[in-house]
């Protein structure tokens, strides 16, 4: 070992460098600094659970070995009594490890239904916010393979289409933020591994056996196919295979956007050319979604049945002015025009 790499080690904090020599751990790590491999800093998000707790031992190391600053983020969403003496709690230990951290809470009034999916949502905002105080445009997150697994099966179940299966993927970017998840190729044991032999501590979340939530219902079905004999090694290969798929049809959308668009002299509105609509479905389906988000600008772009329904009007040519994801849509003298809704 070079001095130079030695000096490095040496500022790892004792609490943290002595689990290093454990050789499962190693190897999570060297996959971790493989995955994640960028020179930026970061905002790390933790939850306090098994997966969060060993994402934040391997962000806080990559972070001194790299130089770089991390910020650690613990969001109390405020959904069950006991939530901010839990978050205090993983506080607490991180700093007895030598990760200092901060916490945000989500206020207000909490919904009755969607609750994990707007959960997610403010969630994310909340992140959002404090890392533009940061400066910092990187998030990481603590999904792994069976979070993989689990989105695949919810997106097939409500009839996405090639994009939505894959949607979890190793980085993802909202708003200008990279969502980074470099334990995307990690099993959940070896994660809960990981927080028991550090922190000798995690949550369990109650939510994650409440069988009302569709994902609790799909972790059950796969742990079914797993005792029938289900390898998920080739469900990794499929998915692999559908994200390969998935990057051509990319590319003949954003050619479609580049050569068959163009911008009123305000940038305020897209013009389409006729040749715009004269590809695969999929791809003008996907070009017309991407052009809403970018002119409405949005942080995620428009889906469904809407769009469907849009899309064959103007294959009809019946399509006169209609308004979606905050943009209208409209013919001026035979020429679609997408402009920012008012």
């Amino acid at each position: 070992m070079s001095l130079k790499n030695l000096n490095v080690i040496n500022k790892i904090p004792k609490t943290l460098k002595k689990n290093l020599d454990n050789q499962r751990i190693q190897k999570i790590y060297n996959n971790f600094e493989k995955n994640l491999n960028i020179s930026e800093n970061f905002v790390v998000a933790v939850s306090g659970g098994p997966d969060s707790l060993a994402l934040a031992f391997l962000a806080k190391i990559y972070s001194i070995k790299k130089k770089l600053a991390a910020k650690f983020i613990i969001v109390d969403h405020k959904l069950r009594s006991g939530s901010n003496k839990e978050a205090k709690k993983v506080q607490k230990i991180l700093k007895s490890h030598s990760i200092n951290s901060k916490i945000l809470t989500w206020l207000g009034k909490k919904p009755i239904k969607n609750i994990q999916s707007i959960a997610r949502k403010k969630r994310y905002q909340l992140l959002f916010s404090r890392s533009d105080k940061f400066k910092i445009n990187n998030i990481l997150l603590g999904h792994h393979e069976n979070d993989l697994f689990e989105n695949f099966f919810i997106r097939m179940l409500r009839g996405s289409g090639l994009k939505g299966l894959i949607s979890l993927d190793k980085k993802t970017v909202i708003n200008g933020k990279n969502l980074l998840r470099p334990l995307i190729n990690e099993k959940k044991e070896d994660l809960r591994f990981i927080a028991k032999k550090v922190f000798n501590f995690y949550i369990n979340d109650p939510s994650n056996k409440d069988e009302k939530y569709l994902r609790i219902q799909v972790r059950k079905l796969i742990e079914e196919f797993q005792r029938k004999g289900f390898d998920q090694k080739k469900l990794n290969v499929t998915i692999k295979n559908l994200k390969h798929s998935n990057n051509v049809v990319d590319y003949y959308v954003n050619e479609n956007i580049k050569k068959n668009t163009f911008f009123s002299k305000n940038k305020r509105r897209m013009i389409l050319k006729n040749e715009y609509f004269n590809q695969p479905f999929e791809v003008i389906f996907r070009s017309l979604s991407e052009s809403i988000k970018l002119i409405g600008e949005r942080s995620y772009p428009v889906r469904g049945k809407k769009l469907d329904n849009i899309i064959s009007k103007i294959k009809d040519n019946c399509l006169y002015k209609v308004t979606i994801g905050g943009c209208i849509i409209e013919k001026v003298n035979e020429t679609l025009i997408i402009s920012k809704e008012h």
